[in-house]
């Protein structure tokens, strides 16, 4: 029999399991081993609770036999070896669970790990999550948009390492000795899609922003905001990787002046918009498709413009600089008005001038195989700094002349400024309206953010 998500997480075996994973973060150092001699003996106590708890609730997660197996394997390793720094390789290889991608699919995810967005500490995380799978999302997946790692995923309960910002579940954050081949990644729609509502609907009041009627009706309906996070997820991420690229798009583990950051993110969002506007007007379409394609569109300008440029700090923040870029493009093109304290968008207009920042990034990674490291860095900030105004202390700002290109790339990336460029007026007065709503969304999940609403409602 099913249990149903309320029953699941009041489990005895889970609640035992997740205290006990609370609990040994409190003995791990940044590492995830536990260094203290006399929290050994602590260590292997809640290693028991833990073995024993995941073998309880082994049977509602047949699909997860296998690794269920490994990692009480690996936590019986982990102590043997003193608990020092945690290897859970092969429970990390065993876990496949793109192999699975059945809308409502339930995963018991326990792993040392760090969350992103959330926790640099590679504590041990227990996580119950469940597959969240349209029928539309198969019919794209299946057609032009293949994406076998893609798994959009939604939270049933989880422990303090996701009770933060993280929205994702990637297999990089775990504590292993080698870094294996990455089979999947997940993302949690149910996070993204209530953090959205939550922003949209208090920036809209402030800014007395007249929502068209399909857009209003993602605030009050969260599997519909759900469904039409995963279909941008989906695009999204397929999207690193492919097209006319630099040789190193992401530049993972590379040290590289953020704003590059800023255009890759954006690149792959931008991608999500251009299809999504494709898609809508492809009559060979299913109804949903089209449907959550015109929302994608919404959701992509919303999030972006609003939630991502006054999210987090101002220092480094690419996705951020994405948010306001997006900003300051459409309103320098006129498609994006601030009248009378008003904020308002021309929508007959606004997908074309969206396609053109796209096809203005698409441009420079086209570019930047015939050019060298420096001069592709220089173009991309010309291209930001065009639309979006540096900080007046910028020596970037002051171009080329101003800059010691004779040296190594180090030295140009150390010149950028924190907050490169800063938050507009805009912003600046919209950014202290919104701050604590946007803090409110952490630890947010889409059944807390739907109890809310219905209360509110209430």
């Amino acid at each position: 029999m099913t249990l149903s998500t309320a029953h699941l997480r009041e489990l005895p075996a889970w609640l035992a399991l997740k205290q006990a994973a609370t609990d040994f973060q409190l003995i791990q150092v940044q590492d995830g081993s536990v260094p203290e001699p006399e929290d050994k003996v602590t260590a292997k106590r809640l290693t028991a609770t833990i073995q024993k708890s995941i073998a309880e609730l082994a049977p509602q997660f047949p699909h997860d036999a296998e690794y269920l197996e490994r990692v009480q394997d690996a936590f019986a390793g982990w102590e043997e070896a003193g608990f020092e720094v945690p290897d859970f390789l092969e429970a990390l290889q065993a876990f496949q669970p793109q192999q699975h991608r059945a809308d409502g699919l339930r995963h018991l995810v326990v792993f040392p790990m760090y969350t992103q967005n959330g926790s640099s500490n590679r504590f041990v995380e227990a996580v119950l999550i469940e597959v969240v799978w349209p029928e539309f999302i198969d019919e794209l997946e299946t057609g032009d948009y293949t994406n076998p790692l893609f798994l959009p995923i939604r939270f049933i309960d989880f422990t303090p390492g996701y009770d933060t910002n993280s929205a994702v579940l990637f297999p990089e954050s775990v504590a292993v000795r080698t870094t294996p081949q990455f089979t999947w990644g997940a993302i949690f729609a149910d996070r993204e899609a209530a953090r959205f509502r939550r922003v949209l609907r208090s920036a809209a009041e402030i800014t007395r922003l007249d929502l068209p009627e399909d857009a209003a009706s993602l605030l009050d309906d969260q599997h519909l905001s759900e469904s039409t996070f995963v279909m941008w997820d989906l695009i999204h991420d397929r999207t690193h990787m492919r097209g006319d690229l630099p040789f190193d798009p992401f530049m993972i583990k590379q040290r590289m002046p953020f704003f590059l950051y800023t255009l890759e993110e954006l690149r792959c969002d931008l991608t999500a918009f251009r299809e999504s506007v494709r898609i809508e007007k492809d009559e060979n379409a299913s109804p949903e498709a089209r449907k959550h394609a015109k929302l994608v569109q919404y959701a992509v300008i919303f999030d972006r413009i609003f939630r991502f440029a006054m999210t987090g700090t101002r220092v480094r923040n690419y996705d951020g600089l994405g948010g306001q870029l997006l900003f300051a493009w459409m309103h320098q093109h006129h498609v994006l008005h601030w009248t009378d304290t008003k904020l308002t968008i021309d929508w007959d207009s606004a997908a074309q001038v969206v396609i053109a920042l796209g096809q203005e990034i698409e441009d420079l990674y086209w570019r930047s195989i015939d050019r060298p490291k420096t001069a592709h860095w220089l173009a991309a900030y010309e291209l930001i700094s065009a639309t979006v105004t540096p900080h007046p202390a910028s020596i970037w700002a002051k171009g080329p002349e101003a800059l010691p290109l004779d040296g190594p790339p180090r030295g140009l990336t150390d010149l950028v400024l924190n907050d490169e460029f800063p938050h507009s007026m805009f912003y600046e007065a919209l950014e202290k309206k919104m701050r604590d709503v946007i803090s409110s969304t952490s630890g947010i999940t889409g059944e807390t953010a739907q109890a809310t609403s219905e209360a509110t409602a209430a």
